[in-house]
């Protein structure tokens, strides 16, 4: 089932703080291991995740170049915090702060990704809502989605540039 084009129910889950939602997954985002909180506030079993595309709870508020950002990060083998908006099997949606590292083979190279992923700060989330509705906003307006994306994460990178932080400071600075 594509994540992209199931219904939104506009209800948000909430997890306790005490929870700590855990995936990890193969090179191809193929999940690999879910926890039960996973299970619990994403709707699906182990068995409907696992061997899926971590996309699988995608929602489609969160910007595609926060995903660049983040796949060009922890692709370089660095860890990336991010808020993310992520979606329910049924519609419903939940904020996270993830934490995404890489997982290495005993040679050395990236053999998959390992992500936990927090409670975040309402404030934060409020703080970070309006910047990732402008950067959806400019996905939206073009009419080729490559270059929607290109135009979103040149203006992210271009806010991050002029506070002067990199988007790990930004982020922890929420």
């Amino acid at each position: 089932m594509s994540s992209i084009n199931r219904t939104l129910t506009g209800r948000e889950r909430t997890f306790p703080e005490t929870e700590i939602i855990v995936s990890k997954t193969d090179r191809s985002s193929r999940l690999t291991y879910v926890n039960d909180i996973f299970c619990e506030v994403s709707g699906y079993s182990e068995a409907e995740a696992l061997g899926k595309a971590h996309n699988l709870v995608r929602h489609p508020d969160t910007p595609r170049c926060l995903f660049k950002l983040m796949w060009d990060t922890i692709g370089r083998g660095e860890e990336i915090f991010a808020y993310l908006n992520n979606r329910a099997k049924n519609g419903d949606h939940y904020w996270v702060l993830a934490h995404v590292t890489a997982d290495r083979d005993d040679n050395g190279q990236i053999s998959g990704f390992h992500s936990n992923r927090r409670t975040p700060r309402r404030d934060a989330v409020e703080k970070i809502n309006p910047l990732y509705q402008r950067l959806r906003a400019i996905e939206h307006s073009h009419a080729d989605p490559k270059d929607g994306l290109e135009a979103s994460f040149r203006l992210f990178l271009d806010i991050l540039n002029g506070e002067g932080k990199s988007y790990a400071e930004f982020v922890l600075g929420l």
